[in-house]
């Protein structure tokens, strides 16, 4: 005979808060039964109302490092060559507090997102986009997965707000690469600058992440070592005169992308330093009148993070991943009114880096640092 109170808390869980973006996804926090774990949910579902995303994201049961050497071992266990700025951006600026090599670029996948976030909120403070102004999906603006646009028919149309908070919240490509159509290449680029990024020129141009797939898919490496031998100039020209013609490769028709591909020259670049900045910059312009919807876009997925909320209102997150990266941004606030970024950024240049073992232990060290950055310890 079955004991219904034991299989009562086996299987219940208990929500504890719930956040619900413009478009059909929501992230919830739970707990068991008892609330002697928790986790976080995100789904999403498609135009048709079928499931299209369902990632459960339990709480670390890493040790959170209680120093700022134990952070340094923990993040150092994770990849060959790391990066960190923990950092007090209260008064608008980032006032370094503790850091390994943060102001050397490095590869950070879609945590560049963060910048086409910025040229989007810069475009609709100028009036040049409105928040629900409505885009369409074609075949040509299709990426590649992480996201759900790519799956979705051509002529499918998305206002701006729930594209941003698709790119933010489920990294899609597609939706990233609409944004960056719609502002201009040439917007993002200007965010780079504008941030204060110390080394824009190693973006430039600024890559889709369809061309990025493409120079990494089709015909590699020939197609991928013309492009990174390439003055910027003679990379516009290839862009426009082979890569943005190329059909894009499904992953399976290539033998699929398991190893490391030129994550030193063909990627996105930036430094943990220049990551805040950005997380500074964005904190301004949600600041203004009509742009609280940047705030709510970045508030959407913490990573599993789950800050003590005793302690912290809000999390602002956007990580990044390839074959040897692996990103993890945050900004959050106390109820004091402190904010704090923490940047990681992770690179093996020889191997992938095992995300499921990784992962945990970075969200760990980012908890520890946030921990140790609030309470002065520093």
């Amino acid at each position: 005979m079955i004991n219904e109170a034991l299989l009562q808390e086996a299987i219940s869980i208990r929500l504890l808060a719930v956040k619900v973006s413009e478009l059909s996804t929501v992230v919830a926090e739970v707990s068991t039964y008892h609330g002697n774990s928790r986790a976080q949910v995100l789904l999403a579902v498609d135009r048709r109302g079928l499931v299209s995303l369902l990632k459960i994201s339990p709480a670390s049961t890493e040790p959170v490092p209680a120093s700022w050497a134990a952070v340094d071992t923990t993040l150092r266990s994770v990849a060959p060559q790391v990066h960190l700025l923990v950092a007090d951006v209260s008064g608008g600026s980032c006032r370094p507090l503790h850091g390994i090599d943060p102001a050397t670029p490095a590869p950070l996948g879609s945590a560049v997102k963060l910048y086409v976030l910025n040229a989007v909120g810069s475009a609709v403070a100028a009036g040049k986009v409105r928040w629900d102004q409505p885009l369409t999906v074609t075949a040509q603006s299709k990426s590649l997965p992480p996201g759900e646009l790519q799956a979705e028919p051509d002529g499918t149309r998305i206002s701006v707000l729930d594209s941003a908070a698709m790119m933010i919240s489920l990294s899609d490509n597609t939706a990233a690469d609409m944004l960056t159509g719609l502002v201009g290449r040439s917007a993002v680029e200007a965010a780079l600058t504008a941030t204060g990024m110390t080394s824009p020129a190693l973006d430039r141009p600024f890559l889709t992440t369809r061309e990025i797939f493409v120079l990494k898919l089709d015909q590699w490496p020939a197609l991928a070592q013309r492009y990174v031998t390439a003055a910027e100039p003679s990379r516009r020209a290839l862009l426009a005169s082979t890569v943005d013609r190329a059909r894009l490769p499904a992953l399976e028709e290539t033998g699929g992308w398991i190893a490391p591909r030129d994550i030193d020259r063909l990627e996105y670049f930036a430094s943990a330093s220049d990551l805040c900045r950005a997380y500074t910059s964005l904190a301004a312009l949600a600041r203004q009148p009509g742009l609280a919807p940047i705030g709510r876009v970045l508030s959407l997925n913490d990573d599993g993070l789950q800050l003590d909320p005793a302690q912290w209102t809000t999390t602002w997150f956007k990580g990044g991943s390839e074959p040897g990266v692996l990103t993890l941004t945050f900004l959050a606030t106390t109820r004091s009114g402190h904010s704090y970024v923490v940047a990681v950024q992770a690179e093996d240049r020889s191997q992938p880096i095992d995300q499921a073992a990784a992962t945990p232990a970075l969200l760990s060290a980012v908890k520890g640092a946030f921990t140790l950055a609030a309470a002065g310890q520093h």
